[in-house]
C-alpha cells in the first residue's frame, strides 16, 4: 500500500466514523432532516450534490478507460456520499502502482 492509499484510507476511516456518529445522534432520516433545517445547510447539501455528480461523471469515464466497473462506486456514492469516490481512488492508486512496475521497464527499453 503506497502513501496515497494510506492517506485516503485514513480519510475514509475518519469519514465513516463521522457518518456513524451522525446516524447514531440523528438517525439516517434525521440526518437528512438536518440538511433541510435551514437555508445554509440546504446550500451545503446542494453544493455537495453538485460536487458528487461531477465526481460520479469522472469515475464513470475513468473506469471505462481502465476497463473497470464503475457501478459499485457510483452506488456507494449515491448511498454514502464521499465513501464511493474514496474507495475508487484507493483501488485506482493500487492499480497504478502495479501497472507502473510493469510499464516502466518497457518504457526504458523503447
Amino acid at each position: 500500500m503506497n502513501r496515497k492509499q494510506l492517506v485516503l484510507s485514513a480519510a475514509l476511516i475518519v469519514l465513516l466514523a463521522m457518518d456513524a456518529y451522525s446516524v447514531y445522534l440523528y438517525g439516517y432520516v434525521g440526518f437528512f432532516r438536518m440538511m433541510f433545517a435551514n437555508f445554509a445547510s440546504f446550500n451545503a447539501l446542494v453544493d455537495l450534490l453538485v460536487a458528487l455528480i461531477l465526481i460520479v461523471i469522472w469515475i464513470g469515464e475513468d473506469a471505462r478507460e481502465r476497463n473497470v466497473s464503475a457501478l459499485p462506486y457510483i452506488v456507494l456514492t449515491i448511498a454514502g456520499g464521499s465513501v464511493g469516490p474514496l474507495l475508487y481512488l484507493i483501488r485506482r492508486f493500487a492499480d497504478r502502482t502495479d501497472s507502473a512496475a510493469v510499464v516502466a521497464p518497457q518504457a526504458v527499453r523503447g
